[in-house]
This record gives structure tokens, C-alpha cells and sequence, in this order.
């Protein structure tokens, strides 16, 4: 076993009884010195710090400071969201993806046209499509003569800018929510020097889609900044890219979102579709299932309970929205009576967000400050109060979903967004916290078992310029709370 790093050794057993004695007295309104001393070297104001730490089953805060105030928490957002989901739609929730054929099937030829509807599936990906579309060729489908149309009606149209939040539309958190997305609608570039040149290729493979290598292979001292210098645009169904590669970088990947939902999807069904040994003739468009359609295959997701795994874990911003919008499906399988939208609605952000707050309601929940924007903390304007999301983890350990839900955290120095956050330390794979992080905001929030067996919840809101010097304070106070109590 490796020795504990010298870092997480902060306090002696005498320091670790003083604070024991005088907690009840004074620590509630008191920070450890650790911590104030690390927000004071990344000039981090206390006014621009939210904290609540409590026990589990404590009404009484063991530190409070400007806990009922309101921020932003970035995506320890995603709590709320997953929480929620939960409750509304249970853990065995799964999302369909429907597939209807409109014309007549013969002797594996069908004569009119595939449509493909989805419900917001948030993690279908190129192997689950695969696997799909051999099942429709096992059910007989071999050539379609028609188009594929596409259904995304499940969710509403999005008035949705891609630049809006830190203007580089292409990065793949910055993907719209919809009814039918695949591959979070990324595409990964693979970049590798050869013979002088730089070889590419993409993962998904996109049938229509011509790539136009213009790029230049660049000797040079390291390889650095090498993004800085690659540019890639669509023009109709042709992806450029130009500008250098440094040599020295190696093989290198980048993910990318350059195409619509539909473009997209279309790209990767007619790839996988002639690999499974299928032919489409028509051309793809977007539409509604017809009242003449008759189904032919559905495809489940995983379910609920695994999917805000991907959700908290690694904070995944595209999945938390795509299950926010699901809130406001029209599903008959809700295990609590929270009133859902009719069959005539889409689902959108403005229902969704009634749903949840009646669910707050509903719970006793008193969130005066809450703004909601997309569920996944990926916003300029979501808020919440330290105290609020306090309470809310403190009510998880009272629903018969706890287990799914700390199990959906990252754990302190083994995986996640915390994997390289105290490892080595006591303190590892005594937590489960979820992080976030933004320009301006940093916050982490979960659950903490002390050196004394105890069970703690931990708040830790930042809302500042110097946000990003605050992981060290933040840290400070893990480690504190694990050593002193």
C-alpha cells in the first residue's frame, strides 16, 4: 500500500479533540482556518462562498455560511434533475425508439417508407443502432424502396443558440436536446501522422458525407496548443478540414457536433444499414408517423438507474437535458402522481419545469430562489441555494432510491469527475460528490463519511472570477471534515 501523501495529513489528533469539544459552541459559524486560508490566496471573497455541512440526519447545520443564498451551482444542478427523475418515472424507466414501416413488405422489399421515431433516448449510440437495425433485418427488412423519415415530434422544436453559452458551437456539450439523438451527435476525428501527411478518419462512419483533408503536417518543437490551429467546417455534405498538425503530437482525437439531428442521423443509419447488409433507395426527411404506419421494431434504452450513472458521474450536460426534457412525456408508467402533459404535447422545457416544481411541491420542498433553465446546471442563470440542495440530499437518504443515487456519484479518488481529486488520501473512497464547474463557478456536493464512522452532507457553492483557485478550499474542507469528525 502506498503512504498517505504528506498534503492530506492537515491536522493532529490534538488540533482534531479542540474541534470536537467546541463544535456545538461555535464551529457553526466558523470556517477551518485551512479553508479560509486557501479561499484568501485565490482572493475569493467570503461573500462570494456558499457552504452548509451537516449530518445526515441532523436539522441542526454543523457550518453554515451564506447558505440561503442564491447561486449558481453549476452541475451539481444535475441532482435536482436526477432526483426528480427518479421519483417521476422510476429506475426502470426506459425510453423507445419506434420503428414503423408505411407500404407493403414483400419478400424482404418494402414499397413505401421507414420511419424511425424516438422519445429522447439519452445514450443511444452507434452500437445499440447496429443491433437494431440487424433485428429489423432479421424481421425481414432488406431493401427499402421509399425514404426514411425521421419523427422527432416527441420533443418540441427548441429555439436553441449553439453559441450563446461560451460561443464555440461545435463542442459537444453544447449539442440541442432531441427526440432522436445518436452519438450525443458527436463526431470524433482521429488524427495520426504518416508518410509525410496527416492520416483522418471519423468514428461514427458517415455514408454521404465526403471528408476534404487539407491538413498539413508541422514540425515543431512540443506539440501544444494543436487545436488552436485546426479548422474544420461543413459545407453541404462535405467536412473540411485545414490548417497544421504538429507531428509531435502523435495520434490525437477530437469530438465535434457539425451536423443537424437529422443530417446526422441519416448519416450514420445509412452506414450501419448497408453494414448490416440493407439498401435504401429514397432520401431522408424529417415527418410524423402516418396513421397508415404499422410497427415493426422498438428499441429500449437502458434503463433509468443506469443512465444517471453517465448523467452524474462524468456530467454529462446533453444527457441531464435530454432527461429534463423527459419529465414532460406523456408517460403512463410514472410511479408517483405527478401530473404529466397530454398526448397532443411535445415535451419542452416550459412543461418540464412545471413537472419538477409540482414534484418540489409536492415534497414539501420550500425552493423560493430556484431557477431552472435546462436541468443541467450548464447555464448562466440556474440557481439555487446551498441550504436548498442540502436539504434536497438529505431527503435522498430518506427515498427508497438513495442507493441509486449515491451510487450515480463520483467517488472521491476512484472515478469520475473526482478520480484524480484526493487519491491517495484518507479521504479516498470515503465520498461520493458531485462536481461542477463553469467560467466563474466552481461547487461540489454529496456525501462524506468521516474517520469516526459518521455520515456528513457537504455544500460547496463558489461563485466568483477566481472560482477556478477554489478547487484547493473546497479540497481543504473534505479533508477536514473526514479528519475532525
Amino acid at each position: 500500500m502506498k503512504p498517505l501523501d504528506p498534503y492530506c495529513i492537515k491536522f493532529s489528533y490534538a488540533i482534531c479533540v479542540i474541534f470536537t469539544l467546541i463544535c456545538s459552541a461555535t464551529v457553526a459559524a466558523e470556517l477551518p482556518p485551512s479553508v479560509r486560508d486557501a479561499l484568501k490566496r485565490a482572493n475569493i471573497p467570503m461573500n462570494s462562498v456558499g457552504i452548509e455541512v451537516r449530518e445526515v440526519n441532523s436539522a441542526t447545520p454543523l457550518i453554515r455560511v451564506n447558505t440561503n443564498q442564491a447561486m449558481n451551482p453549476a452541475s451539481t444542478m444535475k441532482l435536482l434533475t436526477t432526483y426528480a427523475a427518479l421519483e417521476i418515472l422510476g429506475p426502470a424507466y426506459t425510453w423507445r425508439t419506434e420503428a414503423y414501416i408505411d407500404g407493403t413488405l414483400e419478400e424482404g422489399v418494402l414499397k413505401g417508407n421507414l420511419i424511425i421515431k424516438g422519445y429522447g433516448n439519452p445514450k443511444m449510440n452507434s452500437e445499440h443502432l447496429w443491433l437494431w437495425l440487424h433485428d429489423l433485418r432479421n424481421r425481414g427488412l432488406r431493401e427499402i424502396r421509399g425514404d426514411l423519415i425521421l419523427d422527432h415530434s416527441a420533443f418540441a422544436p427548441q429555439v436553441f443558440d449553439a453559441t450563446a453559452f461560451d460561443n464555440d458551437p461545435l463542442r459537444a456539450y453544447n449539442v440541442t436536446p432531441d427526440a432522436l439523438l445518436l452519438n450525443f451527435n458527436a463526431i470524433r476525428f482521429y488524427f495520426a501522422p504518416a508518410d509525410g501527411n496527416v492520416r483522418i478518419y471519423t468514428d461514427p462512419a458517415l455514408s454521404g458525407i465526403t471528408l476534404d483533408n487539407k491538413l498539413t503536417l508541422k514540425n515543431q518543437r512540443n506539440c501544444g496548443d494543436w487545436e488552436s490551429n485546426l479548422h474544420i467546417q461543413t459545407l453541404d455534405s462535405l467536412i473540411r478540414l485545414q490548417g497544421t498538425y504538429p507531428a509531435q503530437c502523435g495520434e490525437r482525437n477530437k469530438a465535434v457536433s457539425l451536423l443537424s439531428h437529422s443530417r446526422y442521423f441519416e448519416a450514420v443509419f445509412r452506414a450501419v444499414w448497408q453494414e448490416v447488409g440493407g439498401t435504401l433507395q429514397g432520401t431522408s426527411r424529417d415527418g410524423i408517423v402516418p396513421s397508415s404506419a404499422i410497427p415493426i421494431s422498438t428499441h429500449y434504452s437502458q434503463p433509468l438507474s443506469e443512465i444517471i450513472r453517465d448523467i452524474n458521474k462524468f456530467s454529462n450536460n446533453v444527457m441531464a437535458r435530454q432527461l429534463f426534457l423527459s419529465l414532460s412525456l406523456n408517460n403512463s408508467d410514472s410511479i408517483i402522481n405527478i401530473p404529466l402533459t397530454n398526448t397532443a404535447q411535445s415535451a419542452s422545457v416550459a412543461q418540464s419545469e412545471m413537472v419538477l416544481r409540482n414534484w418540489i411541491s409536492k415534497k414539501g420542498f420550500d425552493f423560493p430562489e430556484l431557477v431552472l433553465e435546462n436541468g443541467a446546471g450548464l447555464s448562466r442563470k440556474e440557481r439555487i441555494s446551498p441550504h436548498s440542495l442540502s436539504a434536497l440530499l438529505q431527503d435522498i437518504q430518506l427515498s427508497p432510491f438513495s442507493a441509486e443515487i449515491e451510487a450515480s456519484l463520483p467517488i472521491v479518488g476512484v472515478d469520475g469527475t473526482m478520480k484524480k481529486r484526493h487519491d491517495n488520501c484518507a479521504v479516498t473512497t470515503h465520498a461520493h460528490l458531485k462536481t461542477g464547474s463553469l467560467e466563474g463557478v466552481k461547487s461540489i456536493a454529496g456525501y462524506l463519511q468521516s474517520r469516526s464512522g459518521k455520515q456528513w452532507i457537504l455544500v460547496f457553492f463558489i461563485n466568483h472570477q477566481n472560482a477556478s483557485r477554489g478547487q484547493q478550499a473546497q479540497d481543504e474542507l473534505i479533508e477536514w471534515l473526514e479528519e475532525a469528525y
